[in-house]
Formats: structure tokens, sequence, C-alpha cells
């Protein structure tokens, strides 16, 4: 999925949202219907940079009729925004019910704006947080969904003792996938990382696996490893995207069918 943010001039809300979006994972970017080319507000910069996330670079620029054909999803800051976009025959939403403008405010005005974003961007698009004992149920399912040998309930209380770390993505009370990894002294191994059939093509593995990042610097290691069969292009393209190289095969390590594994890695 594809997401474009459009605000006016492309310096304070939009290009908020596209920070905090691309964190998660996804493939977004913003433009302005009145963009010209000016720095991201200082302000804007500064409360993203709160949550570690630079924008401190980003750039204004002017939406174009090659924007709307690149992108799947527009979102707009306001209801102005979309309704001068809809009048133009062009698809949009509105993020949430509208995002107040901080423009000329001070700096906690802007920490309301952010906020606001990112309550209305985790109500669209959903978020990545530690794995509970209530998820269990939700993430044997995934399991059960999605591979020929799944883990048992068992299985992943068992892990969760011994050196696993479990993340799911929930939207609306709703577990889409999860991801596991177990770590041993600075080294991170990928257990398990799965989607439910119905929400893939919406970001979620790639949350997942920006949350990975973001996990193994806070721990310090020094690389993650994962599995994948020799045949799954899409996987093997989004771990590419993600800095991982192949370095190693595991001959017939998949049953069902029988199939080679390819040993990704991503060094830090």
């Amino acid at each position: 999925m594809k997401v474009l943010f459009v605000c006016t001039g492309n310096t304070c809300r939009s290009p908020m949202a596209e920070g905090y979006l691309k964190s998660l994972g996804f493939y977004c970017e913003s433009r302005g219907l009145a963009a010209d080319g000016s720095p991201v507000s200082k302000n804007s910069a500064a409360v993203m940079q709160e949550m570690g996330i630079d924008i401190s670079k980003h750039i204004s620029k002017q939406l174009t009729a090659e924007d709307v054909k690149s992108f799947d999803t527009i979102i707009c800051m306001s209801n102005s925004h979309c309704d001068y976009l809809k009048a133009l025959g062009i698809k949009c939403e509105v993020l949430g019910s509208g995002i107040s403008d901080p423009y000329g405010c001070d700096i906690n005005v802007y920490r309301n704006c952010r906020d606001e974003i990112i309550r209305a961007l985790y109500e669209r698009f959903g978020r990545v947080t530690v794995m509970e004992d209530s998820h269990l149920d939700a993430v044997v399912n995934i399991e059960n969904t999605c591979f020929s040998h799944p883990w048992t309930k068992d299985g992943i209380i068992e892990a969760m003792q011994n050196r696993t770390h479990f993340f799911v993505f929930e939207k609306d009370e709703c577990i889409m996938g999860y991801v596991g990894i177990t770590v041993v002294l600075d080294e991170g191994y990928i257990t398990n990382i799965a989607t439910l059939p119905e929400y893939r093509g919406q970001g979620v593995a790639s949350a997942l696996l920006t949350k990975l990042n973001d996990f193994a610097k806070l721990k310090g290691l020094c690389f993650i490893s994962l599995e994948v069969r020799k045949s799954n292009q899409a996987a093997i393209s989004l771990y590419e995207r993600f800095g991982y190289k192949t370095e190693g095969i595991r001959k017939n390590f998949y049953d069902a069918p029988r199939e080679d594994a390819l040993i990704m890695t991503k060094r830090f």
C-alpha cells in the first residue's frame, strides 16, 4: 500500500503524518496543495524528534497529477482539502475527523497536533505492541492459518519464557499479524513472521520488521537472521527492502511441500 498525505503547505501536519507512518514501516509520502519548496516547520521537526523520528530534512512539495496516479491511498489532513480534491474527481479520505492546523502556534499546540495525528493513524492503520497473554489465542489462530506445521499454544508460551520476544500488529482489537525473535547474546533469530491472508498488502509485515529494527538497536544486536522459502519471492523482496541479504541455504528445510530455505540476515 502506497499512502500519500495531503495538507496545505506540506510543512506541518502532513510531514508529521508521513514521518510517523514511515516509522511503522509503511510506504508513504506527503504533498501540499499550495507547497512552495519550504522546509518543514521547526516545531513539527522538534515534536517528532521527541519521539525519535527525524523529519528535519523534509522539503515541501506540490501535489501533482502524477502523484494522484502513483499512490493507492490519498489521505487529507482536513475536510476542506478532501472536498477540494473530490471536486476534481480525485478519490481521497480525511484523517480522523480532520486534523487541526498548528501553523504559527507554539510548540505545545504542535505536540497536541502530533498526538492527534498519531491517534488517528492508529485508528486507521493499527500499531505494533508487545504480545501479551490475552493475544495468545489470536496468535495461535494466525499460526494455524498460515503454516503447515504451526506452533502450539504451549510451544509459544514456552518460547516466551525462554528468550523469545513476540510482537503483534493490532487494529480495532483484531490481531492481524505477529513476529517472534529469539535473542542469543547479541544475535537475533526470527522464529516466525505472519500476517492473516485477508490483511496482507496493508503494511502489517513492514510494521513488524520496523519494530524488530528498533528492538535490535535497543538490545544492541549485531544481526537478525531468518529462513524463508526459496520460492517465496514476495517475502524475499520485502526482506531485501529492509536490508536483509541472502547468506546461505538450508537444504530441504521446509515440509508440505518440501523446499530449500534461504538464510537471510540483516547486520547492524
